[in-house]
């Protein structure tokens, strides 16, 4: 039997790398030990354990299984299962694979059933469902995030199967089959069990022979995919055009999305340079466009052009922390009455255009002051030309 499937994780103490998660005080295990799981979307790197959390939930809260996955969903199929259950006693556990594969029309029609609770929704990704699943899915579920799991972790994990399966393979290998594998522990058990059946004692030069280079998942044996897209993020921040490059090559040769990639850097470009340069975030999106419908490996390029521009741009936060801090007035309970005059159809409303574009006019209940310019770039020439509409220069 094929050693990933043989040793596939039968319980939550199976699970390896989880433990915020399955732990002792895991929020999946809390969850569970109540009688309270509710839909839940997972996402992660390949490899670390998704399908099998799926699967050891439903065998934990004893509902039938039904594996889908999103490229392949009829959702005349979600809607039998959700029939044949109509009068069970046990409300089916649906797991579909590569959700952020779902189209829009697919998510809404799942919402029902969701609402009614006539079954649990999992997913799994290794995307993050945020960026993919409407804010209504969202709404109803929880998104729970599976890390890469660290070479000591794999080094456990492999040492305990050699030994089970009595396997003979050299310190070296055992190295080499942890570290190319990235932190997907199906990927080293895959390799393990081809280079088992290979020779009597696995040697360094087998599993090469299987895998020339490590795996790329955009991390190192130091950090994650995501310990790199923030170095790109900081280096783009404090405007060195080498560093951005040098992590986007990493990001790009690891095998990151270039989505992914891109959308980052459009949030970037609003809330590190703002109005300095109000070009950035329209180049951003317009990278962003391109490289969903072109993909590596052109994409490298104007995910490049883009890198060079938005550190080579003038930086400001104005706009972010403006943002932030009229959202804290409200959570703070300032909550304003909406003046009458400016109340649909009111009589008293000043229209500015017949006053040559400005008037004096009272727009919140009580003064506030939440924008601070930082006058870099072009949040100069905002500033001049806002002073001269309200007639603060001279």
């Amino acid at each position: 039997m094929n050693l990933a499937l043989k040793y596939r994780p039968l319980s939550l103490d199976d699970i390896v790398g989880q433990e915020h998660l399955v732990g002792t005080d895991g929020v999946l295990r809390k969850l569970l030990n109540a009688n309270a799981m509710s839909h839940a979307f997972f996402y992660g790197p390949a490899g670390c354990g998704k399908t099998s959390l799926a699967r050891i939930i439903a065998k934990i809260i004893k509902s039938p299984f039904y594996d889908m996955n999103a490229t392949t969903l009829k959702i005349e199929e979600v809607r039998t299962v959700f029939k044949n259950h109509t009068n069970s006693l046990q409300k089916p556990l649906i797991f579909i694979d590569e959700v952020h594969r779902l189209s829009k029309t697919q998510q809404e029609v799942l919402l029902p059933f969701m609402e009614r609770f006539d079954g649990i929704i999992l997913g799994a990704s290794t995307e993050n469902p945020y960026y993919t699943l409407t804010s209504a899915m969202r709404s109803r579920s929880y998104l729970f995030e599976l890390h890469y799991i660290n070479e000591e972790q794999m080094l456990a994990l492999l040492e305990k199967i050699v030994r089970k399966e009595n396997i003979q393979i050299t310190d070296e290998a055992k190295q080499y089959a942890v570290h190319s594998s990235s932190g997907d522990a199906r990927a080293m058990l895959n390799l393990l069990n081809s280079a088992s059946k290979m020779a009597n004692t696995i040697v360094l030069d087998t599993l090469k022979s299987l895998r020339p280079f490590a795996l790329q998942s955009g991390s190192s044996e130091a950090g994650t995919h995501y310990d790199l897209a923030s170095a790109l993020i900081k280096s783009i921040r404090g405007s060195d055009i080498d560093a951005g490059l040098y992590y986007l090559a990493r990001l790009i040769e690891g095998g990151e999305n270039a989505a992914f990639i891109a959308r980052r850097l459009a949030i970037l470009s609003s809330e590190d340079i703002g109005n300095a340069n109000p070009n950035a975030i329209m180049l951003a999106s317009s990278v962003l466009n391109i490289v969903e419908h072109i993909g590596y490996p052109e994409a490298r390029i104007p995910l490049s052009q883009l890198v060079i521009y938005l550190a080579s741009s003038p930086k400001s936060n104005s706009a972010y922390a403006a943002i932030n801090d009229a959202q804290k007035c409200v959570q703070q309970g300032q909550i304003f009455a909406v003046p009458s005059h400016i109340k649909p159809n009111s009589a008293e409303y000043l229209y500015p255009h017949n006053f040559g574009g400005w008037c004096k006019q009272n727009y919140l209940e009580k003064p506030i002051s939440l924008y601070k310019t930082k006058l870099i770039g072009f949040e100069k020439t905002l500033n001049e030309w806002h002073e001269k509409i309200t007639f603060k220069t001279k």
